[in-house]
């Protein structure tokens, strides 16, 4: 397998294009409620999207641990127990969905309790939930068979299917809020609409993709394997713990905001778009570098692998130092284009030293999640982002106390810095695998 500097950069190509789709989606959705002339608005979508993510991205293990495993099992051409992974996680994916339905109540109503907002914003907020968790049991299938295609590496497909999403995503809600004037309401039924849609079309595409490049027809055969099972259990937990204290540390971001006003629980809302996109952006590198980890990890090739993981780096470095560039040279067009209201446009100009300096800092905890994922090394990542988490919460709140925002977005930055260093410190445990 090549690993070189310019193969990496093809392979994430089609990448680059998926994952800037996704954090495209919130910007439209931002920019449509920051044009409502309401702050309203743009602070219930801001409080409704925290907690929505905070759910759906907490069981982003049902994507990374696809990835691990399915690279790894490629590596060896072990095509049927591929497919045994895939529909084990199905099964998982839809069990967990309609647990998390059957808690509405309770997530509308530690929601509540969690954000002290005005009663219009606290009823937006409402509704957007109700809506958006419907979409949990199709944006789960989205998660598996984005996981797989990149465990397969035939990164096209999943950048396709995540575009697919995304495009139709952006239409439908233009539509729901542009046309009919349904505000929050359109806004998360263009997501539900859009990820339903897409799982349906996907996961039929994959099962004619498996029988025609795998010539193995998919059944349950041997499916149902306790011992199977606990191992994607055992990984998936760790990921599941991990992601779960990554998401709340931007569900605490918009909490530490809201505690400052609406106003600045917006205007955060808005600045978050610009880190969320370059996250996105860099996270190519890092996803197509999953697959191409597992698969040397899997044909033992040491040299390949420290390789893989020199050249993901250095391409991430630099691509951060550009969007960084861009940030700085068009920063003020591109929120005077999401919202019309003067004093958020105010706060964020205010603000936006940090979205230009984050970037190139959390290049390096972008990647270093990629390599641990593709090695299956879950329990580290685990680890590493229990630590950074625990020290992030601690310092935003005397940072946020003496320093208002400035300093939650000063914890946010020495947040990412953490993840690193504590990510490198648990590297040398990859290599245990060769």
């Amino acid at each position: 397998m090549n690993t070189s500097k310019k193969q990496l950069f093809y392979l994430s190509i089609p990448v680059f294009f998926s994952n800037s789709a996704i954090p495209l989606v919130s910007l439209v959705d931002i920019g449509l409620m920051g044009n409502l002339g309401e702050t309203k608005f743009l602070a219930s979508i801001s409080i409704a999207t925290a907690v929505m993510t905070m759910i759906i991205w907490s069981f982003a293990f049902l994507r990374m641990g696809t990835v691990g495993i399915v690279s790894q099992l490629y590596g060896k051409s072990d095509y049927r127990e591929i497919i045994r992974t895939l529909l084990r996680n199905f099964l998982i994916a839809i069990v967990i969905a309609i647990l998390i339905i059957f808690f509405k109540p309770l997530i509308l109503s530690l929601t509540k309790d969690f954000f002290l907002v005005a009663t219009d914003t606290q009823k937006l907020i409402e509704i957007y939930i109700s809506v958006r968790l419907l979409s949990i049991p199709a944006e789960f299938v989205i998660y598996i068979l984005i996981g797989f295609y990149l465990g397969i590496q035939k990164t096209k497909i999943s950048s396709l299917l995540v575009i697919t999403l995304s495009i139709l995503n952006i239409l439908f809600s233009s539509f729901f809020v542009l046309t009919l004037n349904l505000d929050v309401f359109g806004v998360a039924l263009g997501t539900l609409f859009a990820s339903y849609i897409t799982a349906i079309i996907f996961s039929f595409r994959t099962y004619n993709f498996i029988i025609k490049n795998f010539q193995v027809i998919p059944t349950f055969h041997r499916l149902i394997i306790p011992q199977k099972f606990l191992k994607l259990f055992v990984i998936n937990f760790d990921i599941f713990i991990r992601t779960l204290f990554l998401t709340f540390s931007f569900f605490w971001i918009s909490y530490l905001g809201s505690k400052l006003g609406e106003d600045y629980l917006a205007a955060n809302s808005i600045l978050m778009q610009f880190i969320i996109l370059a996250a996105f952006f860099l996270d190519a590198y890092a996803f197509s570098t999953e697959g191409v980890i597992g698969y040397t990890i899997g044909k033992k090739r040491e040299k390949s692998f420290l390789l893989v993981v020199k050249n993901s780096i250095q391409l991430s470095c630099v691509t951060s130092l550009i969007i960084s560039v861009i940030y700085l040279i068009f920063f003020k067009q591109i929120i005077n284009i999401i919202t019309d209201i003067d004093i958020l446009r105010f706060i964020s100009y205010k603000h936006v030293i940090w979205i230009i300096i984050i970037p190139p800092i959390a290049s390096f905890c972008y990647q270093l999640d990629g390599i641990f994922i593709g090695a299956s090394q879950t329990k580290e990542i685990r680890n590493a982002m229990i630590i950074s988490v625990a020290s992030f919460i601690i310092l935003s709140i005397y940072l946020t106390k003496y320093f208002d925002n400035h300093g939650l977005w000063f914890s946010l930055t020495l947040f990412m810095i953490l993840r690193s260093l504590t990510l490198k410190f648990f590297f040398f445990k990859i290599l245990r695998k060769f």
